[in-house]
C-alpha cells in the first residue's frame, strides 16, 4: 500500500520552531519531486516548499523564504520541512505529496503531486 505519513506538527508560540517530516512506505522518493502544502481553515490549498528527485533545486514561496527549509534523505525515504520564526499566518494542515516527472516550481505553484499524506496540524498561537 503506497502511502505518506506526516509527522511532527503541533502548536508553538510565534517565533517558535517545528519540524515536520514526511515518511513515505510502500513506493521509494528517490524518483519523485516532493512537496509540502498547506491549507488554512477557508483558505485554498498553497504550495510552500518543493524539492526536486535530482538536482536538489528547491522552490520556496515567498512567505516563507529564509525561515523554512526542505530537505530530503532518500536513504531514510523521507522528507522533512524545518520551520523557524513560525508566524500565526503559518497556522494550516501540512501535508506532503510526490510526482514524477515535474519541475519544483511546477508542482508547488500548480499544486501537482501523485501521492499524498493526509496531513498534520501546525498551529502558531500566543
Amino acid at each position: 500500500q503506497l502511502q505518506f505519513v506526516e509527522s511532527g506538527g503541533g502548536s508553538v508560540q510565534p517565533g517558535g520552531s517545528l519540524r515536520l517530516s514526511c515518511a513515505a512506505s510502500g513506493f521509494t522518493l528517490d524518483k519523485y519531486t516532493i512537496g509540502w502544502f498547506r491549507q488554512a481553515p477557508g483558505k485554498g490549498r498553497e504550495g510552500v516548499s518543493c524539492i526536486s528527485d535530482g538536482d536538489g533545486s528547491r522552490y520556496y514561496r515567498d512567505s516563507v523564504k529564509g525561515r523554512f527549509t526542505i530537505s530530503r534523505d532518500n536513504a531514510k525515504n523521507t522528507v522533512y520541512l524545518e520551520m523557524n520564526n513560525l508566524k500565526p499566518e503559518d497556522t494550516a494542515v501540512y501535508s506532503c505529496a510526490a510526482a514524477g516527472f515535474t519541475t519544483v516550481q511546477a508542482m508547488c505553484i500548480m499544486l501537482m503531486g501523485n501521492y499524498w499524506g493526509q496531513g498534520t496540524q501546525v498551529t502558531v498561537s500566543s
